[in-house]
């Protein structure tokens, strides 16, 4: 697959050197952008984790770190990361083309109606709301060439968004995945439910992971996109015909 392989070359191009300071714009870019309560509607969203409760498979807080590690390893998360970085790669780039494709394959790896809803309508919503506030030529350029896909999936929109304002890549990955995971902690801790300091000692002990998985992404192509999380997305289907919900997926 030669665009995958031209675009990894890029990516790994891109990496932010050992001991390169973030800039404080950029890093406030990030708090800002990956903040809950920046308008994308995170909150509204668990991820099929409210099924996963209901059926029993996630009790407690150790559960739920079993069950987003795995997320995060074999699941949305790894997949998630490499198409970010892919995405980055291209819009850095300004491969319109190369944007493109990672754009239609990250909305159609969705596998399931809820958690393509849970992607692409926080895509949406997040190019919306980064073009008001952080507007740029090379963003709006961007995000005009995607305005024929379908659908922006949330990690091709934040991407693109930090390519745009040269905010490194190792950095918004790392913090796309801690904001991605957070959120499903939330949720953890709204449904399960758990107290608000197990959901910090879950956030932590996720965070070896998120490094791990963020670091690994850095160096893969679109052949290693694929998944092995099955239940959690059998979870996602299940959660379509769950009889009481408080989450949109």
């Amino acid at each position: 697959m030669t665009t995958a392989t031209t675009i990894t070359t890029t990516t790994i191009m891109l990496e932010t050197p050992p001991g390169q300071r973030i800039s404080p714009a950029a890093l406030q870019r990030l708090f800002a952008w990956l903040s809950p309560s920046f308008p994308v509607g995170a909150f509204s969203y668990s991820h099929g984790l409210e099924w996963a409760i209901e059926d029993g498979s996630v009790a407690t807080a150790a559960d739920l770190v079993a069950w987003l590690g795995d997320v995060l390893r074999h699941g949305a998360g790894r997949n998630d990361a490499i198409l970010f970085a892919h995405a980055y790669a291209a819009a850095a780039s300004d491969d319109i083309a190369a944007l493109r494709n990672v754009a239609e394959l990250a909305a159609a790896f969705q596998p399931s109606k809820e958690r393509r809803l849970e992607s692409t309508a926080q895509g949406a919503a997040f190019m919306t709301a980064v073009n008001a506030a952080w507007p740029t030529p090379r963003l709006a350029t961007l995000t005009e060439a995607l305005a024929g896909e379908m659908a922006v999936a949330y990690p091709v929109a934040v991407a693109v968004a930090a390519a745009a304002h040269d905010v490194p890549l190792g950095p918004a990955l790392v913090a796309y995945l801690d904001a991605f995971s957070a959120n499903i902690v939330s949720a953890g801790v709204r449904a399960i439910p758990i107290g608000q300091t197990d959901g910090q000692r879950t956030t932590a002990a996720l965070a070896p992971i998120i490094e791990e998985i963020a670091a690994s992404s850095l160096h893969a192509s679109l052949d290693d996109l694929g998944g092995a999380a099955i239940r959690a997305d059998i979870a996602s289907m299940k959660h379509e015909t769950q009889y009481t919900r408080l989450f949109r997926s």
